[in-house]
């Protein structure tokens, strides 16, 4: 029989035949056995991965009833809050001095958070010390003198709304055009136009600060009341959410 026509001649010509050193032209068994232990890493792999995920999703399961235990502290929390704002927008003498008290002990804490970082730091330490030292500075002038500490800060927060805004406009403006971008710009327009009307006056910049602490307490405080009932129910779960 003449090669061309022979079995191995028909496989030596096939246009489709896969060019190895097997005779008939198919897979060497070198490359079989090299194929099945790829295809036998490869399950491996995805089992390994599989069984990594199950123990995330078990370890999440197991924070979040951990969590679940605490729920009431977060409710009390949320009631503080809530019980604060409503102090705050009723524009009492009281209520100023409030604030004045919470942006003290803000002052001081960052202070000391900052101070403990400074030890951590792996370099520029002297500029956590520092910042630590004024924040400290700043939370007992805010204990001394309230008035003072509340007017400064009205001021700087109007300032704030106003560079806020203009930041925000033109990243709406001169970014990318992503869904609900016209948000961005409304939202840049109300904090310059806010801004701008509480910096001309230092009585309107108070009112301002008051307003916002007061509604930011509010939502603060329902968030975490709800958060609460959340963290109990997923307690009170044995598996966890995807329990049906």
């Amino acid at each position: 029989m003449s090669p061309m026509f022979g079995p191995a001649g028909v496989m030596a010509n096939h246009p489709f035949r896969v060019r190895t050193a097997h005779p008939w032209g198919g897979d060497a068994p070198g490359d079989r056995l090299s194929a099945a232990r790829d295809g036998e890493r490869i399950v491996r792999d995805v089992s390994g991965l599989q069984t990594g995920a199950a123990v995330t999703e078990r370890g999440r399961l197991q924070l979040a009833r951990e969590l679940g235990r605490s729920w009431w502290v977060l409710l009390l929390l949320g009631i503080v809050w809530v019980l604060f704002g409503l102090f705050v927008l009723s524009y009492r003498v009281g209520s100023l001095l409030a604030l004045a008290v919470l942006a003290g002990v803000v002052f001081i804490l960052s202070g000391i958070a900052e101070l403990t970082a400074a030890s951590r730091a792996p370099s520029w330490r002297w500029l956590y010390v520092l910042s630590g030292v004024l924040s400290v500075i700043a939370g007992v002038i805010a204990f001394i003198w309230p008035g003072i500490t509340l007017f400064v800060l009205s001021v700087l927060l109007s300032w704030f709304l106003v560079v806020m805004g203009v930041f925000h406009v033109v990243g709406a403006l001169a970014g990318p055009k992503r869904d609900w971008w016209w948000m961005t710009l409304l939202l840049g327009v109300a904090e310059f136009l806010l801004g701008a009307w509480a910096a001309g006056y230092p009585g309107r910049s108070l009112l301002v600060f008051v307003n916002l602490v007061g509604f930011y307490a509010l939502i603060h405080g329902f968030t975490e009341i709800f958060g609460s009932f959340t963290l109990r129910e997923l307690s009170r779960r044995p598996d966890g959410p995807s329990a049906a």
